[in-house]
């Protein structure tokens, strides 16, 4: 069974897409390093067929950019002789998203358009629920609908399949419509 997961991206990165007119373009590639500003999504234990959302925290809410879904997730250093040409030219395309030691590429087939004003509603974000492990969570430092710390959503983290369900509506709602796969 495959799963959902979330990756905090920095207001720098989102500002930086932005401008540079990433807004509407199909993600097909992210990055992962060994350090906290962009985490591991092996160590997270991501797998092929699993699904990313990446999120930024503007203003006390919550942002769902977009979702892709996971085909592979290679090392670094085997990218140019593992990828093939258009895969290697995402990859390039994609530079703003590397940053600090890179050490992965998960690649993926094209996936939602990146939307930089799809927020989660403050209904859904006081019940948004992350599981592990250890057992299930939902976010800190909720305030009547307004996410005041960003910090318990620093890193990867699996998605209830709820959550999930509610963050991948979302994303189709806001332009993602094109993305499904057989679970949806």
């Amino acid at each position: 069974m495959s799963n959902s997961y979330t990756t905090l991206w920095t207001n720098d990165l989102c500002r930086e897409l932005e401008r540079s007119g990433y807004a509407g373009r199909r993600l097909t590639m992210l990055f992962g390093e060994p350090h906290q500003s962009l985490p591991s999504f092996q160590r997270a234990g991501v797998q092929p067929g699993d699904r990313i959302y990446p999120v930024r925290v503007l203003r006390t809410r919550l942002h769902v950019l977009g979702a892709m879904e996971v085909a592979r997730i290679i090392p670094y250093e085997d990218a140019g002789s593992v990828l093939h040409d258009d895969d290697y030219a995402k990859l390039l395309d994609w530079r703003p998203l590397k940053a600090g030691c890179v050490t992965e590429v998960v690649t993926g087939p094209p996936g939602s358009p990146l939307a930089f004003d799809a927020t989660v509603p403050p209904d859904l974000l006081e019940r948004l629920t992350f599981t592990s492990r250890r057992g299930e969570r939902t976010l800190k430092y909720i305030e009547e609908g307004r996410l005041i710390r960003s910090v318990s959503l620093q890193g990867i983290y699996r998605l209830a399949p709820a959550s999930a369900a509610e963050l991948h509506r979302l994303v189709l709602a806001a332009g993602g419509s094109t993305m499904t796969r057989a679970r949806d």
